[in-house]
């Protein structure tokens, strides 16, 4: 179920209604309700894949219960190190077995075999609720959490419906104990949660899918294409996969809040960073910290020798990109970016930039807005690597940008008013929570901007795509 659906639409009202006024007595039956409606809304894609998150999840469950029983000896270790092999085989299994045995067969045996292939069907969201599961099972070996007993409460730790299939990926640590708790409506959290999700649909709707049409023409079409199209359907691209992702997060923590459930922050104006570090303690925030919290400090961080500094960070870049998908064109993204990180972290610069952008200003100075402009350039360039098929085709792509060709200006024109719009208002938020948390208090404004917004989706909703991180 999507949603910018019809289906969800629907779903939404009906379950929040049920969840307020049926179920809200108790705290074991809005649980029990969560994960219901929550199996309702994954079955939707896929019934059998119902099957896959119940056994990862009843697995996850088990094991922090096993490790907390045998805690004083070696058995906990081998319980813990079995959980993580063997959620990390399902989804090797499901999304990297093709890749790897084609990758061999290409090397090795010359060529490619499909007799040697499966074939899988990817399930939606395998990534982001496996990495979830783990990160309790992680957290309770590591002493930082009990294990909970309630099997329902877990269960929809792991499956709560907004951010199931696309993150934010969150921690047991914030989201369990919310789940262990009576909760109760607030009205200004609500509204809060009305606005995020007008504004992840605007993002989703309006934006990335209006910017869909022009990139995928062009992409599609690259040979014959201008220079000039080829970098408008590059810098539309940045815009689109933000729009797509962040569109949804705000979609997820909204529908959430309208639940009594706060989930963290996922993407923080990202393009208005001023280097790279800065770009990814902004850019899908609950992977970045994951792999920061589970596998770059534990490996030692960056209080090492300087060779062990270069080898995590291109661990968790290499494994950053290699997340996302089961193509090199992914790796390759993840080690441009480590490249780029690199020199800040051995200067001890990766941290220059914490506080807001032009803080308390309209705009940035000329030296801010230089820098906001490399980085987004420089994330620009990662990005065709991550839309591009093959490293070829992306290396292919680069070069032919100087090159004459078909000026393709269809759409383009309204994408980038569109994009434009967006990253204005996200511009003027920029130290709140999303592009839609207004302060004013002329409400007659924020009724007219709502129905603006209503407006341009209904008209370009016929352009709507599915999710982007779907496929992840």
């Amino acid at each position: 179920m999507l949603f910018n659906s019809l289906e969800f639409a629907i779903f939404l009202p009906v379950v929040f209604l049920l969840y307020w006024f049926v179920f809200q007595r108790r705290v074991r039956w809005q649980n029990l309700f969560i994960v219901i409606v929550s199996y309702l809304f994954y079955g939707w894609w896929d019934w059998k894949f119902l099957f896959l998150i119940a056994f990862t999840s009843f697995c996850s469950w088990g094991s922090g219960l096993l490790i907390e029983r045998y805690r004083q000896k070696c058995t906990a270790k081998v319980i813990h190190i079995s959980n993580i092999v063997l959620n990390l085989l399902i989804l090797g299994v499901f999304k990297y077995y093709d890749f790897f045995v084609d990758s061999f067969a290409r090397l090795f045996l010359g060529g490619r075999d499909d007799t040697l292939l499966l074939h899988l069907i990817l399930p939606v969201g395998i990534s982001f609720y496996t990495f979830q599961a783990l990160s309790y099972s992680i957290d309770v070996y590591r002493q930082r959490l009990k294990p909970t007993r309630d099997i329902v409460q877990f269960f929809a730790f792991v499956s709560f419906f907004p951010q199931l299939v696309a993150g934010p990926i969150e921690r047991a640590t914030n989201l369990l104990p919310q789940f262990e708790k009576k909760r109760t409506f607030d009205y200004s959290n609500g509204v809060d949660g009305m606005r995020m999700i007008l504004w992840g649909l605007f993002k989703k709707v309006a934006v990335a899918d209006t910017c869909a049409l022009y990139v995928n023409h062009v992409f599609g079409n690259y040979h014959d294409c201008s220079g000039l199209s080829l970098v408008f359907a590059a810098i539309l691209f940045a815009i689109q996969i933000y729009g797509d992702f962040s569109g949804y997060s705000d979609i997820a923590i909204g529908t959430a809040k309208l639940f009594g459930i706060q989930l963290m922050r996922n993407f923080r104006t990202p393009y208005f960073s001023r280097d790279i570090a800065e770009f990814w303690r902004r850019w899908h925030i609950s992977l970045t910290t994951w792999f920061r919290d589970y596998v770059y400090i534990p490996l030692g961080g960056s209080r090492t020798t300087k060779a062990k500094v270069v080898r995590n960070t291109f661990i968790i870049f290499l494994l950053s990109g290699f997340w996302h998908g089961a193509n090199w064109t992914f790796i390759a993204w993840g080690a441009y970016h480590a490249l780029l990180f690199l020199p800040l972290i051995l200067l001890g610069k990766n941290r220059k930039f914490v506080s807001e952008v032009a803080e308390g200003k309209w705009l940035p100075s000329l030296k801010e807005a230089g820098q906001i402009l490399l980085t987004f350039i420089l994330a620009t360039i990662g990005w065709i690597l991550f839309r591009s098929e093959s490293i070829s085709q992306a290396w292919e792509y680069i070069t032919l940008i100087p090159h004459e060709g078909t000026l393709y200006t269809k759409e383009l024109l309204v994408a980038l008013m569109l994009s434009i719009g967006m990253l204005v208002m996200e511009w003027l938020h920029r130290s709140r929570q999303h592009g839609l948390d207004l302060r004013s208090r002329s409400h007659v404004w924020h009724y007219v901007l709502y129905f603006i917004l209503i407006a341009i989706m209904f008209f370009t909703y016929s352009n709507s795509e599915s999710f982007i991180y779907f496929q992840f």
